[in-house]
């Protein structure tokens, strides 16, 4: 005596609304005229529940639902309980001491639930992001000097009520390492090892980096390639002498395989073409292979910032000697909208919105549209940017902008610009980068106030400004955003007078270096000058630098140069340098709270003004300011408080001692 299993009719999901039925159908092994049994059922709400798991909601339910229907039929429904996003309520690492919570937080991608961050979705636990972050925190440490570190463990951890998850990463540092002994060593025929030298950034003394040894490593593929040796085969050999901690590295050249590139498939990209992505890459169809350029191939495919993650692997070809690069890429959004909001004791209340388009058309053009507004400018702007301009290494673009300025209070007059600007940027190197640009401005001097000095009111009225210059910036920071090591140098030159009603030319250089000095104290000093010179005319008040404000703490905006004694006006300079000092410290705080403190010495002069007479003050002697202050992380953005003393200024100097600034955008 047997009694049959039921016969699925249908198939329904209720409740889900984050996820459509389709998706969750083609989940489900489960098919209508398949026969029903409770071990299916169970195995499909399984399958179920890692769908949602893997969109970052764990507390997700599913509760199958049996309909039972004549002729031994039923209709199974899943009722689902979607749920909120699973965060993460708390990252901790623990056996760092080299790096602080806060300094690895920064390196992986997950973060800490908050909740002003309504638009992100990195503080969603999800387990392949976790192994990334583990391949992050390795990189950073190799790159730091730690040879022998390793994750020992990455746990998350549900709360009882599945709506957070505590990650918890275990490490071992090991000892720091510098870089030894150095060498090179080849079987290749005709290779001067000494000339390749040139080619390795490893050197003796410095603090072990795999970076530097992989930088090293396509250096030298560059330069053998060069030399017409296509297929070479570079393994660092590596010596450790643990009690000095040092690590010897012997580049070992040798003759590779002979293998070409027969293929390269782009797979993933839906919106982005595949020019985009090509044109990145190191090698195409035909060269010969290089692990090397491969992996910068992968590298610089990230750094385009428009896919969750890149892939860049390999397979065989239709021949032993040929071999197919595939690259697999997850498309990420690339729009951005921007609300800021803030307040400074110089700039007044402040307000900025922001809409962008890093990729349009799936082009990487990127477009942006901006409007700021605070107590005494607004600026509305639009921007576009072709990244490979006529198929080449050029970006080159455009910009279109409406500045208007309420300079009232310093020099007596308002100032408002109309214009655009044509700009092309090129490499010079590997981080070396040259901008030529042309701008074309047509700007007002109104609204002089009638005590206002003689000097500002021969020059009330409109001119139009035809500009031309360029900018070379070689970058050596290990961040733009927050800068720890290494240095910048940027060089300039304006040439206006290519039709116009002005004519000058103007020149500007600033750098800066900075020294990690030991738990995340950091010590940094800057310099920047320029020197403007009137082509057979005197340089107009509105092309003069001024100097104040958040360049010289201590001093008012336009605190200091050239003034008008009668009334008070600021006239501006043509020559100014300024410079600062600074150490940057914890405070001994709790890191979460994200306050740190500084100390500083700030430095400057402006002179050199064409207006001349008894009444006119023009004096080029330095004025210095030293200070202190504290920069807090709130949740609702940065703030930055400063106290400024100056010590060497002039009478006719207009000095502020404390300085507030607050500043955030969503």
């Amino acid at each position: 005596s047997v009694v049959e299993n039921t016969i699925i009719n249908r198939i329904a999901f209720e409740g889900n609304l984050r996820i459509a039925d389709d998706i969750l159908n083609a989940e489900v092994q489960l098919r209508p005229r398949v026969v029903y049994t409770r071990t299916r059922v169970q195995n499909d709400v399984f399958r179920l529940l890692e769908v949602y798991r893997r969109g970052g909601r764990f507390a997700a339910t599913v509760d199958p639902k049996v309909i039972q229907l004549d002729q031994n039929r039923v209709d199974l429904v899943f009722e689902i309980d979607e749920g909120p996003l699973t965060g993460v309520r708390r990252i901790s690492f623990i056996g760092n001491r080299a790096f602080s919570d806060s300094d690895l937080r920064d390196e992986i991608q997950t973060e800490e639930s908050s909740w002003w961050d309504l638009l992100g979705s990195d503080d969603t636990y999800d387990p392949d992001r976790l192994a990334f972050d583990r391949e992050l925190l390795r990189r950073f440490y190799l790159r730091e000097g730690y040879a022998d570190f390793r994750i020992v463990s990455a746990v998350a951890e549900l709360t009882p009520d599945r709506e957070e998850f505590f990650i918890t990463f275990t490490l071992e540092e090991g000892q720091r390492f510098r870089f030894g002994e150095v060498g090179i060593e080849t079987t290749l025929r005709d290779v001067d090892t000494e000339s390749l030298m040139a080619e390795v950034t490893t050197e003796e003394g410095d603090w072990y980096s795999s970076e530097t040894v992989e930088e090293s490593i396509a250096g030298l593929t560059t330069r053998l390639a060069d030399l017409q040796f296509a297929f070479v085969d570079i393994v660092p050999g590596v010596s450790r002498n643990r009690e000095e901690a040092l690590i010897g590295i012997v580049y070992q050249i040798n003759e590779g395989p002979r293998v070409f590139v027969e293929r390269i498939d782009v797979t993933g990209n839906v919106r982005t073409v595949d020019e985009v992505i090509r044109r990145e890459l190191q090698l195409v169809e035909g060269d010969p292979f290089n692990a090397s350029k491969l992996r910068r191939s992968e590298t610089l495919v990230r750094n385009l910032g428009f896919f969750e993650r890149v892939e860049v692997t390999q397979a065989l070809g239709s021949v032993p000697d040929r071999t197919v690069i595939v690259v697999d890429v997850d498309e990420r959004s690339t729009g951005e909208l921007s609300l800021g909001a803030g307040f400074s004791s110089t700039e007044g209340a402040l307000g900025s919105v922001s809409l962008r388009e890093r990729n349009l058309l799936g082009r990487a053009q990127d477009l942006r549209l901006s409007a700021t507004v605070s107590g005494t400018a607004q600026e509305f702007s639009l921007s576009f940017t072709e990244p490979y301009f006529l198929d080449k290494d050029l970006s080159a673009g455009f910009d279109a902008f409406r500045t208007t300025s309420d300079n009232q209070d310093e020099s007596s007059f308002d100032e408002a610009t109309n214009g655009f600007g044509l700009r092309v940027g090129y490499p010079l190197g590997d981080r070396l980068r040259q901008t030529v640009r042309y701008r074309l401005e047509d700007r007002t001097i109104e609204n002089v106030q009638p005590d206002a000095s003689t000097f500002i009111k021969q020059q009330e009225g409109q001119t139009l400004t035809s500009e031309i210059g360029h900018r070379i910036t070689y970058d050596q920071l290990d961040s733009r955003i927050n800068p720890s090591e290494g240095y910048i140098l940027e060089f300039a030159n304006d040439f206006a007078g290519i039709g116009g009603d002005v004519s000058y030319f103007r020149t500007t250089a600033n750098g800066a270096i900075y020294f990690p000095i030991f738990d995340e104290t950091v010590l940094a000093f800057s310099l920047e000058g320029g020197y403007n010179y009137g082509i057979d005319e005197d340089v107009r008040i509105a092309d003069r630098f001024f100097v104040g404000g958040s360049q010289l703490r201590g001093f008012e905006r336009s605190g200091i140069g050239p003034r008008d004694s009668v009334t008070d006006d600021a006239l501006g300079g043509n020559v100014f340098g300024i410079g600062s000092l600074e150490l940057a410290f914890p405070t001994g705080l709790p890191e979460e709270l994200g306050i740190r403190a500084r100390v500083f010495t700030d430095f400057g002069t402006l002179y050199d003004v064409d207006d001349t007479g008894p009444e006119v003050l023009d004096d080029a002697s330095i004025r210095v300011a030293p200070g202190f202050g504290l920069s807090w992380s709130s949740p609702l953005g940065p703030i930055k408080l400063d106290f400024a003393f100056p010590v060497a200024k002039e009478d006719y100097d207009k000095t502020q001692t404390f300085r507030f600034s607050f500043g955030t955008s969503f």
